[in-house]
């Protein structure tokens, strides 16, 4: 085709056979064109079309009816789809989840119909585990970001898109109302995009981090993954991202970790609450608090007893033998004198050599009276200067 034809043929396609020049027009039926229907400038197709008017709207319920109706009798092949407005399954999901969220969460433990439960590996209290389950307080020790395992059981299958919701919040009631959040350290050290969040779900990368609008808590799901073949229980990691001891986070106050069944839309089937203390040595930590606790209940809590009053006797001759041996010890004791000038030097060496001499040299014992012969019964002592009557 030459361009000449196809410039005809772009023109034939955009305007009406009226519209065409005479030339063109002749060229067309020569060489066997015809329009088999009458084509209009795109003008007046734009005036042909039926526009409704502004006071045709409806404006009360039951002028919106009488137009729903017309509106399905003249073009029944469109129905109205209801579901043309539905938000998509995530975004509902998320939104539903961050409504779903109490102000101050539940930690009563719920099994529901599912029967939802918990279960930890046993790890004893040795130093070097790195996390470690005490059934007796019903508490969690790890260390800081070491995976724990937690066992999820179920006793049916929940519905299609559940998920499992992980949540911290304080033990005591004075802090149940802040936020559980990482130390502003261990934040700045961090480079993910959810470096806040307290609790992270390792070993998915469906795992999803929340923060409610209204109560600022955060949290973390994973969906519900089925056991595989050969298991009953579906095992899920949890990593705790400061220590208990934190300044600027958790400061020492105890948490709690609530673990959730739920939904896709939110809705709670089930939940179980635990203790969590993240510290450096889980083995050490658990079995004292567990000597701790059963001491308490068996009545043999320690108690600061009083000292016995010795009597005055006793107590006058320990403190005098605790002052001689601290006089003992403060004599062998050595001590550093830094002296300023030499002339002073010389004068306190003198001195301090004058007592090393007294102190070394043996003491003097006073001269006894040496004793007279007793005289014979009958004598009388002869004193300096007498002389004896024999004389």
């Amino acid at each position: 085709m030459t361009l000449n034809e196809m410039t005809s043929s772009s023109m034939f396609l955009c305007r009406s056979s009226s519209d065409l020049p005479a030339h063109h027009r002749g060229r067309m039926e020569d060489e066997g064109f015809s329009l088999p229907l009458s084509q209009d400038t795109f003008q007046d197709l734009w005036e042909n079309v039926a526009a409704p008017s502004i006071v045709t709207i409806p404006t009360t319920s039951l002028e919106n009816e009488q137009w729903h109706q017309e509106l399905l009798m003249n073009y029944p092949e469109l129905p109205f789809n209801e579901e043309l407005f539905n938000l998509p399954s995530e975004m509902a999901s998320k939104d539903s989840a961050n409504l779903s969220t109490p102000t101050v969460p539940v930690t009563t433990d719920y099994p529901g119909e599912y029967g939802f439960e918990l279960r930890f590996q046993k790890s004893g209290t040795a130093k070097s585990v790195t996390s470690t389950y005490s059934e007796i307080l019903n508490k969690l020790y790890c260390q800081l970001a070491k995976t724990s395992l937690v066992e999820v059981l179920l006793i049916k299958k929940p519905p299609a898109g559940a998920v499992l919701r992980a949540t911290a919040i304080y033990k005591k009631i004075e802090h149940v109302a802040d936020v559980v959040r990482r130390c502003p350290h261990h934040q700045n050290e961090d480079s993910a995009a959810h470096r806040s969040h307290l609790i992270r779900m390792e070993g998915s990368q469906r795992a999803q981090y929340f923060e409610d609008p209204h109560t600022k808590r955060q949290s973390v799901t994973v969906p519900y993954e089925p056991p595989q073949l050969g298991s009953e229980f579906t095992t899920i990691l949890l990593s705790f991202m400061c220590n208990s001891s934190c300044m600027g986070g958790m400061n020492r106050r105890p948490i709690l970790t609530i673990l959730t069944l739920e939904t896709q839309e939110g809705v709670v089937l089930g939940r179980r609450c635990f203790e969590v203390r993240v510290c450096a040595c889980p083995g050490r930590d658990r079995k004292t608090e567990e000597a701790n606790s059963t001491n308490m209940q068996n009545g043999t809590k320690e108690t600061k007893k009083r000292k016995s009053v010795p009597p005055p006797a006793a107590a006058a001759a320990a403190k005098k033998s605790k002052t001689a041996s601290s006089a003992e010890e403060d004599d062998k004791e050595l001590f550093t004198l830094q002296i300023r000038g030499r002339k002073r030097y010389e004068m306190l060496k003198k001195i301090n050599d004058g007592l090393e001499l007294l102190e070394n040299k043996p003491k003097c014992k006073a001269a006894a009276k040496p004793e007279c012969p007793v005289p014979p019964r009958g004598k009388r002592l002869l004193h300096r200067g007498e002389k004896s009557d024999s004389d």
